[in-house]
């Protein structure tokens, strides 16, 4: 039989067990390794190919493993960041708002700065010698996307088509999406589709390696300036981790690891600087809550 101290000692323990895993979630979520995604919007081994200095950084100043992510698709990234599946990720600006509509908990931390701006631009681009000789001549014909949650490989590029030429990709011309940045360019410079957009820092990467024949290709117009892509991580990590995750990037100073992401340095960034493309997606009408 319990006596009263024997008791209170057992329903003790018992509350004690109860509160465990609240306490241990406020504590917050300390992998020991971390699952870093990056957008696959040039061919996957390629990108994983150029992660591995950020890797090896990443590995250094926190300590832990790192596995770079490279998912089949922006929709498929969008979702692993949803379910916790990975723990960091580098988010195209329209992605990024995705996933913040359907994971309101993780958080968007630093941007890439290049040239002394958060900011990047897409490029609309035609086949040389081909049918479309100003973006007025894609009326009627295929025009090139990337992926359909790509900023400026979609969302941008559409919206800068039916704001200032007045062509509707509903009924004006045909959207072609072909996922990566890169197919899209590739496109292009065959003559498979006659014009497309894509991301200029891409497209200027893609002609230096000479992935690009910079003469089959003709550059008709750029966009207005785009929020740089984010650095997002998961909201319920350990606040010590977190700190060592911003500060890993916000100080980055590792010449090969800033050249793999295209940028200078990163900034400290915020969800409200995104709003700019809430904004673009709400002028085409888009449902946020039903995109991948």
């Amino acid at each position: 039989m319990l006596n009263r101290r024997n008791f209170f000692l057992v329903v003790s323990a018992a509350s004690f067990a109860a509160l465990l895993p609240l306490w241990a979630h406020a504590q917050g979520k300390d992998p020991s390794k971390l699952r870093v995604a990056l957008l696959p919007d040039e061919n996957a081994a390629s990108v994983i190919q150029n992660a591995q200095p950020l890797k090896r950084y990443l590995e250094q100043q926190l300590k832990k493993d790192v596995e770079i992510v490279v998912t089949t698709d922006y929709s498929s990234m969008i979702e692993a960041m949803r379910f916790g599946r990975i723990e960091v990720a580098y988010f195209g600006p329209f992605s990024y708002v995705l996933a913040k509509s359907k994971a309101p908990g993780i958080e968007p931390f630093a941007v890439g700065v290049e040239r002394g701006s958060p900011t990047y631009q897409s490029v609309f681009i035609a086949t040389a010698g081909g049918p479309v000789k100003t973006l007025e001549d894609v009326r009627g014909k295929p025009f090139g996307f990337g992926d359909q949650a790509s900023t400026s490989s979609h969302l941008v590029p559409r919206a800068h088509l039916l704001k200032k030429y007045k062509l509707d990709g509903e009924k004006d011309y045909r959207p072609v999406h072909l996922g990566a940045h890169d197919a899209v360019a590739r496109a292009v410079q065959s003559g498979q589709i006659p014009a497309g957009a894509l991301s200029k820092p891409i497209l200027d990467n893609l002609i230096a390696r000479g992935s690009i024949d910079a003469t089959k290709i003709v550059q008709l117009d750029l966009s207005a300036p785009i929020p740089n892509y984010p650095i997002v991580m998961q909201g319920d990590l350990k606040p010590e981790l977190k700190a060592a995750i911003r500060s890993s990037f916000l100080d980055m100073k590792d010449a090969e690891v800033l050249k793999a992401f295209r940028v200078q340095a990163f900034a400290p960034t915020d969800d409200a600087a995104y709003d700019v493309i809430r904004d673009t997606a709400t002028i085409l009408k888009l449902d946020l809550g039903r995109m991948q």
